[in-house]
């Protein structure tokens, strides 16, 4: 079983370029180099400097002592919230954006949830002299406010999705007509394994650096390279795909993906795609996606915006439909609640997109010695008008 993209784009039955012909000459432009100029020894080079020098990598593999004892497991936290710009995002649009300049693109845009990778993708670009342009929901404008600044501060134009759920699902449709519009110089750099491909594996490959510290620095700390359990929170899914990449093929190492159950996972106000949804096209790829009976989209809900989406990446399609990961769900208010302890145990605020992967410890029924991993994908900062206004539940 391959749990990798094969030549045409495909994880199994889920995945494909589904791309409205003006944006085919992009998108194969794309998929006939990308990996030809990352597995270039000028890329890597590159590529791994500004990963330990600008971005501060390797990020830390730490023990989080007092929420195993609490938990009464094994827990080691992959501070992906110690990045440079508070998320794993900057993994991937630091090496989107040296792609770029070696496609010989001028102009970059971007869409965003939390606003994490709509800073990442700034900041990239503040980086490398480049113009950016982030779409953002209005909704998530309005929630997201610190990073919209953090995005102005370093340059970019930040354009409010007026449509629909004015959430993450809009500000992508928004980025892709743009792109429709802007075919030459521009370099759309998608923030989740999401799109037609080469996008899900593109993103993927990037993020792979998490799974790849993750055996290193797990060999040193404890003399296994692998773990029991990966478990990371799912969206669209690019800190969960990085996080489980080098271990795919480890079938001793269970994977589980945490999506965001909202208000409950059949309350109407869920972004539950695995329990919810059914095979469908969204964004250029075919994948698991919340619809109704005629395919109409269903509008996703998650306290979390980064988790506010209505499908996954097909990569993630693949591995729910073969087994390989297991998918659960957490509700705003267990997603809360593991954000309060986390603070309070570990000093550390994560992101409500983590504290939804945090929220599944208390449900996991590990053995005594089984250790876990469990990616923190970012940081809270962003988060605190949500955290203040629910700390009395």
């Amino acid at each position: 079983m391959s749990y990798q993209v094969n030549e045409k784009g495909y994880y199994g039955s889920f995945g494909g370029a589904f791309i409205p012909e003006m944006l085919f000459p992009n998108v194969e432009d794309l998929r006939s180099r990308y990996l030809t100029i990352m597995e270039s020894d000028d890329f890597k080079k590159e590529f791994n400097s500004l990963l330990r020098d600008y971005v501060g990598r390797p990020s830390p593999l730490y023990y989080a002592s007092r929420l195993s004892t609490h938990h009464n497991k094994e827990i080691y936290l992959k501070r992906e919230d110690l990045n440079h710009t508070g998320a794993h995002k900057i993994n991937n649009t630091l090496g989107q954006i040296l792609l770029a300049k070696r496609l010989g693109k001028k102009r970059i845009i971007a869409e965003t949830g939390a606003g994490q990778h709509g800073v990442a993708a700034a900041t990239v670009c503040a980086l490398m002299g480049l113009e950016c342009i982030v779409y953002m929901g209005e909704v998530d404008i309005e929630r997201q406010a610190p990073n919209v600044a953090r995005m102005k501060l370093l340059g970019a134009k930040v354009v409010p999705a007026l449509c629909g759920s004015r959430t993450l699902k809009d500000a992508t449709n928004e980025a892709i007509r743009d792109w429709i519009n802007n075919p030459v110089e521009t370099h759309y750099i998608i923030g989740s394994v999401v799109g037609p491909h080469p996008y899900p594996d593109m993103v993927a490959r990037f993020q792979s650096v998490i799974s790849e510290e993750i055996r290193t620095q797990l060999l040193s700390k404890t003399g296994k390279e692998t773990p029991d359990y990966v478990i990371a929170c799912v969206g669209g899914g690019s800190n969960a795909a990085g996080a489980f990449y080098h271990f795919l093929d480890e079938p001793s190492v269970k994977l589980i993906a945490v999506e965001a159950a909202g208000k409950g996972i059949h309350s109407g106000h869920s972004a539950a795609t695995m329990v919810l949804g059914k095979p469908g096209i969204i964004h250029g790829s075919k994948t698991m996606l919340m619809q109704t009976e005629d395919g109409q989209i269903t509008e996703p809900y998650s306290i979390s915006a980064g988790l506010d989406y209505p499908g996954v990446g097909p990569v993630h399609a693949h591995l729910f439909e073969t087994g390989r990961a297991t998918f659960v769900s957490a509700t705003d208010e267990e997603a809360l609640a593991a954000a309060y302890l986390c603070c309070r145990l570990e000093g550390i605020i994560p992101a409500l997109e983590s504290a939804h992967a945090l929220a599944h410890l208390d449900k996991l029924k590990s053995a005594p010695g089984e250790i876990i991993v469990l990616n923190l994908s970012g940081r809270g900062d962003k988060d605190l008008a949500t955290y203040i206004k629910h700390q009395n539940l």
